[in-house]
Parts: structure tokens; C-alpha cells; sequence
């Protein structure tokens, strides 16, 4: 989709349509008043006879006669809400989808959203518009589900010569995010380890800035990481671990880094887990997907600083040499670990991705991003993903880029009482704490592998993917979330 700076006005625009936004009570905007008088006051009568009342959300396609269509996007009260702004930009994007036409113009003058300015407008409209064009029907021999009419070529956008950044930002932000979407998306039996490590490969064949660097299970058994293979080895499917190495930033400059689960299946082992929505364990490999997506977006943007993105990828499945619960293991950093559940994977592989990462990079500051817990899912829902940290000035570092990106995380308890939950009558520690405080005890089992380091970790078990019927789909959150992080950096 392409995003044209645009000398045209709603009131002279010739164009297919025109996106029109509009307030359901106060002062309509600037380019909104001037089309409105225009059309002799066309726009107000709807408003004052509630044919169209303007909720947040609400959308309407009013053809005309001799001119371009117009297609009312609803902004709710004045001042808009972000909330609201985002709600609106999605339904105008869906009409416009839905129309006939395949381009339009919007003017976004005279929009106040609270708290936020013009950039922050033109960003979010941009990640809508991109964002809007995701659609999976890869696996279909008849892409019945398709739009049925042309996908958007073009939204041009009026007085936006200021905003060029904000829109590039948006747009890549989408991007990346949508990619993250369909490497969810993509059945287990494609997306394999072997195939996010093609993946990866791929986003680095674009950039001369990025290396993709391959550790396959003989080097992982030959730097000693036992956790991660104890969860690989059930597989016929060979576990790895993809290192995408961005240098944006000045030679030496230590690297921020992203660690991604990527369980590209998770039958939960020996521990199976119940057969009901068991296929919605592809979404397992989410966290990854949400790196690989970010990296994307890294590269369209190039962001001057150094990133580095580690993956931890492998299926988990039972089989006759699979990890059993009371079997014990021992970590890259030479911690052992007592197997109490085999669906308690996540963990095992992400201790030595850390120990990985910390070892070979020496990060400024590292994240890891998990599907990690139904804990976390419990707790926090659908909304927010869970952020676990003792780093107060990253968790407000993520905490901003939450509230800028609106991808919501709220943060999680960490205190050194709840490690105690992890203790283990024969290993240094257990790799599960009972059935209390779940999400918080996964996340002191990989803060033992992260001390000295300023780290972070998200659980998004309750954000990766929507279940079950039409809504049924990755999210790709939290691209927006950590792609706004970094360009914070």
C-alpha cells in the first residue's frame, strides 16, 4: 500500500473517496467543516437528524451522484480518545475495503486526540490503513475468503507534509506486524524451526545491516545446553537456535536484544495437554514471530542503534526419548534443572537463549517475549500482556512505548519470595513452582539466568492470538510494543 503526501482538499479532491472524519458532538474538524459547507451542510444534517450519530467506530458509504464517495468515520466526543481514534481509523479502513473504490484522501486537521499530537494521529493512521490489509488464505485451493473487491492501493493524505517520519513509522510498524500475524497463522506442519530459521535468513538477505547466524542441536549439545534440548530432543523436527544480528548503531555500542519463544508446536510433551483447542498450540511460537516481525519493521525504518534478536525454536512433543517429569537437566550456564512438567517447556528453552545472548552479546538491555503461561492468561485476559521486571527505569521504558503504542502491558510482581517456590529436593531448582502465582514463578525461573543484565519479560499467552470462530487469528502483538521500545533507544 502506498501513502501519498497529497496538495488536494476534501472540498476539490476528484479521487474514488473521500474518508471524512467526523465528531459526534462539538466542533467538527477543519477539513470536515470546509466539505460540509461544500455540500451546503450536507455533513451537519446527517449529524442533527441522527443518520449518522459519529460514534467511535461507526462508518457509512454515501455515494454521490457527480463526486468522489464519502465514507464517514465516526471520532466519538471532541476530544477524540486514543482508543477511539484507532477504533475509528480500523472501521474507515474496512469501508473503504468494502467499497468499490481502491484509494481515498483524508485530511486529519482539526483532530485533537487527548494527550497525543498530529504525529502520533498520522502514525496510528497509517498502522491502521497497513494494517487493515492482512488477510490469510495461503492454505486455501480456492481464496474464497478473499476480498471480493480490490484491496487499497493508495491513501493519499492532505496537509501531512509535516508527518512523512510519523507515516513511514506506522507503516512499517504494520508490516512487521502482519508478518508476525501470518508466521502465526501458518499451520505446524510448514512452520517448523528449520522454517522460521529460512525466515530469518530471508530478512537478513535485505539488509546488508543484518547476519543471521544458525546454531543447529550438535553446536547447542557442544556449548552445553542441555534445558533447550531436553524439549527438542522429542522431535523429529531438530530444535534451533536463530541469531539476527542488526548493526544500525557505532561499532561497540552494545546491543539491545530481544529473546523470542519459538515452540512451533506444543503437545506439552510426556505432560500432554487435553485434545480441546489443542491446534491453537501453533500460536506457541508467537513470541518469536513477534521478533521476526520487529526485526522487519527494524529494517524498514533503519534505526540507528544495534539490535540483536535471539530465537529460541523447537517443537515439543512425546515420544519414547522425550524429557520425562522427574528427569533433571542441566542449563548452558551449569544450573540444573528438575522436570516436574513437561508442558512447562517454554522456560527450558529460553534459559539457554538468554544464557546464549548475555554470554555472546553482553547486552545494554535485553527482553524476552513468551507464550509462556495460561497464568498470565488468567490474570491479565486478552488485554494487557504481563511485564515481569526488577529494572524500574525499563519497565518504564516499556511502559511508555505501551501507552504511545497502545499494545498494553501491566506489570507483574517480582519478588525474591515467590523464588523460593522453585526449590527442588534434587536439583538447583525446579522448572515449575505449584499451582500459585504461575506466571510469576515462570518468570523467576529466567530471571535466575539474567542477573547483572537490565531485562525484561513479557508473557503474551493471553495476547498472541484471538480463539475460536471468525475472530480466530494471530494478533502479532507486541510488534507495536517493541518496535516503539527501540526507536525510543
Amino acid at each position: 500500500m502506498e501513502f501519498k503526501l497529497s496538495s488536494s482538499t476534501p472540498s476539490n479532491y476528484s479521487g474514488p473517496a473521500i474518508i471524512v472524519p467526523m465528531f459526534s458532538e462539538g466542533e467538527q474538524p477543519e477539513a470536515t467543516k470546509a466539505l460540509d459547507a461544500t455540500l451546503s451542510g450536507y455533513l451537519s444534517s446527517l449529524i442533527d437528524n441522527k443518520d449518522f450519530k459519529g460514534k467511535a467506530g461507526e462508518s457509512l458509504v454515501i455515494p454521490q451522484a457527480n463526486g468522489p464517495r464519502l465514507i464517514l468515520m465516526g471520532l466519538g466526543k471532541s476530544p477524540c480518545q486514543a482508543k477511539d481514534f484507532i477504533k475509528a481509523v480500523q472501521s474507515a479502513a474496512s469501508s473503504l475495503k468494502s467499497s468499490a473504490a481502491d484509494s481515498a484522501l483524508i485530511d486529519l486537521s482539526g483532530i485533537a486526540v487527548d494527550g497525543f499530537d498530529a504525529h502520533w494521529c498520522h502514525q496510528h493512521l497509517a498502522h491502521g490503513f497497513q494494517a487493515s490489509l492482512y488477510h490469510f488464505d495461503d492454505c486455501k485451493s480456492k481464496a474464497e475468503d478473499a476480498p471480493a473487491t480490490p484491496t487499497i492501493q493508495s491513501l493519499e493524505i492532505a496537509n501531512g507534509t509535516d508527518f512523512e517520519k510519523a507515516i513511514a513509522f506506522g507503516q512499517a510498524m504494520a508490516k512487521g506486524q502482519n508478518l508476525a500475524k501470518k508466521l502465526g497463522d501458518l499451520p505446524p506442519n510448514i512452520v517448523t524451526p528449520s522454517y522460521l530459521a529460512e525466515e530469518a535468513q530471508r530478512l537478513a538477505g535485505l539488509s546488508d545491516q543484518m547476519t543471521t547466524t544458525i546454531l543447529d542441536e550438535d553446536k547447542m549439545e557442544e556449548l552445553g545446553m542441555g534445558s533447550f534440548l531436553s524439549v527438542s530432543k522429542g522431535s523429529i523436527e531438530p530444535g534451533k537456535l536463530i541469531c539476527m544480528d542488526y548493526k544500525g548503531g557505532k561499532d561497540g555500542d552494545a546491543p539491545h536484544v530481544l529473546v523470542g519463544k519459538g515452540i512451533t508446536f506444543d503437545t506439552g510433551g510426556i505432560s500432554l495437554k487435553p485434545g480441546a483447542s489443542m491446534d491453537e498450540m501453533k500460536y506457541d511460537m508467537c513470541g518469536a514471530a513477534s521478533v521476526v516481525g520487529t526485526m522487519l519493521s527494524v529494517l524498514e525504518l533503519k534505526l540507528p542503534i544495534n539490535i540483536v534478536a535471539v530465537i529460541a525454536a523447537a517443537e515439543n512433543m512425546p515420544a519414547g526419548h522425550a524429557s520425562k517429569p522427574g528427569d533433571i537437566v542441566k542449563a548452558m550456564n551449569g544450573t540444573t534443572i528438575e522436570i516436574l512438567n513437561t508442558d512447562a517447556e517454554g522456560r527450558l528453552v529460553l534459559c539457554d537463549a538468554l544464557t546464549y545472548a548475555i554470554e555472546n552479546y553482553k547486552p545494554a538491555s535485553i527482553v524476552d517475549i513468551a507464550t509462556l503461561t495460561g497464568a498470565c492468561m488468567m490474570a491479565l485476559g486478552s488485554v494487557n500482556s504481563g511485564l515481569f521486571t526488577e529494572d524500574d527505569n525499563l519497565a518504564q521504558e516499556l511502559l511508555g512505548a505501551s501507552q504511545s503504542s497502545k499494545d498494553a502491558i501491566w506489570r507483574m510482581p517480582l519478588q525474591d519470595e515467590y523464588q523460593e517456590l522453585l526449590d527442588s529436593n534434587f536439583a538447583d531448582i525446579a522448572n515449575i513452582g505449584g499451582r500459585l502465582a504461575g506466571a510469576t514463578t515462570a518468570a523467576c525461573f529466567l530471571s535466575r539466568f539474567t542477573k547483572g543484565y537490565s531485562w525484561a519479560h513479557l508473557d503474551i499467552a493471553g495476547t498472541a492470538w484471538n480463539s475460536g470462530g471468525k475472530a480466530k487469528g494471530a494478533t502479532g502483538r507486541p510488534v507495536p510494543l517493541l518496535l516503539t521500545y527501540l526507536a525510543n533507544k
